[in-house]
């Protein structure tokens, strides 16, 4: 079982609504009202990732929009790779879509490199931003250790990548969630939703297409931008691949306040221990 203690009714509850943003029809779901939050989940994953940590949000008072990234069914596949520029300009679009000025956006794994990106494009759209699990961009050291854990970076750009993450139905996304959060006593309520979407056409080598879209050098447009909005990034005390002390690093690229929250959990340190997340969370969008 996930965080919630069953398979996210409130999820199923809640009806999928479709916007066009960005030359992609964006599927997502909302939940209550006041100023926007928008979260991005991130690989393996949908949406479901936010199935605790949305309707707290929303009873704290916001509208939060938790959509399905460009490529994963239902939102629309796209005809080329996803550069950073793009998972930028997604988010950007969203906020442009769906507000009436500048957002809060929230994102995790792929998602925080789509924060990171919208908030070195446009940062005035951005009012306020949290991370889980990537610091940003310029606070990122390539040591043997992250290296070997990323190593998937490279084997899902090279050719029969989606052959062999189908294999045994879908076994890898287990593989990964065991490899980054190896504390997370997930279930199957937690890899399910993955698999429905990567199951539909066209969607698992999207998503792959995030990993052949990316340099391996982030473009310097990206990495030399700096945080100009107040700036939470949380990082998981249990994760085996990029610990706290690289999330403290990104003060040095911020401009506003920034604030780290190390947190029970691994990479998806959200799901593992949504309670302390929420604790921080919620304050810092109050604030």
């Amino acid at each position: 079982m996930g965080p919630a203690g069953g398979d996210y009714p409130r999820m199923q509850d809640l009806p999928v609504q479709f916007v066009e943003a960005n030359g992609i029809r964006h599927a997502y779901v909302e939940e209550g009202e006041g100023p926007l939050v928008l979260m991005f989940h991130g690989f393996p994953d949908t949406p479901h990732t936010w199935d605790v940590i949305r309707p707290a949000v929303a009873a704290a008072g916001f509208r939060v929009v938790t959509p399905w990234l460009r490529g994963y069914a239902p939102s629309g596949i796209p005809e080329h790779d996803t550069d950073p520029m793009t998972q930028g300009k997604d988010v950007l679009a969203l906020v442009n879509a769906l507000g009436d000025g500048p957002a809060c956006v929230v994102g995790h794994d792929w998602g925080a490199s789509l924060v990171y990106a919208a908030a070195a494009l446009e940062p005035q759209k951005i009012r306020k931003l949290v991370a889980m699990a990537i610091p940003p961009p310029a606070a990122i050291l390539p040591t043997p250790k992250i290296l070997w854990g990323v190593r998937h970076f490279v084997t899902y750009r090279l050719p029969g990548a989606v052959e062999r993450f189908a294999k045994g139905d879908y076994a890898d996304i287990e593989v990964m969630f065991k490899r980054w959060s190896p504390t997370w006593n997930y279930g199957p309520s937690d890899v399910e939703p993955v698999k429905e979407a990567f199951r539909q056409p066209g969607c698992l080598d999207a998503a792959l297409g995030y990993y052949r879209g990316i340099p391996l050098v982030p473009p310097a447009w990206l990495k030399n931008a700096r945080l100009t909005m107040p700036t939470l990034v949380f990082a998981g005390k249990d994760d085996p691949i990029i610990g706290p002390s690289a999330f403290e690093r990104g003060r040095r690229v911020t401009d506003s306040t920034y604030e780290v929250a190390a947190v029970s959990g691994g990479h998806f340190m959200h799901r593992e221990s949504p309670d302390e997340v929420l604790a921080h969370l919620i304050p810092f969008l109050r604030a």
